[in-house]
């Protein structure tokens, strides 16, 4: 059974140029990224370096790392109240860091 993800990548549309091609064809692949939300991986030297994404991408990107980051804080939030510290207020905080 494919999961989603899996199906996802198979309906996207991705090209692969190495700089000097990327270089040539910016124009294309930039309207490619924004009017035909088609991603291009650009290469160097046979490894991939970067990608020309459609906005929608990176801002599907930044949401779900900010997402991660949050889970992560309140992972960590969870595991200190679990170790039954001392709560201490923000200024406190600030005085003992020195800020």
């Amino acid at each position: 059974m494919l999961n989603l993800y899996d199906s996802y990548e198979r309906s996207v549309t991705m090209t692969r140029l190495n700089v000097s091609q990327a270089r040539e064809e910016f124009p294309e692949v930039v309207n490619r990224a924004a009017d035909g939300k088609k991603r291009t991986i650009v290469s160097r030297r046979g490894k991939d370096v970067a990608a020309v994404i459609p906005m929608e991408d990176l801002r599907l990107l930044e949401r779900l790392a900010r997402e991660e980051m949050d889970r992560m804080d309140i992972e960590a939030a969870r595991k200190a109240l679990a170790e039954g510290g001392k709560n201490i207020s923000l200024r406190e905080a600030k005085k003992v860091l020195g800020l």
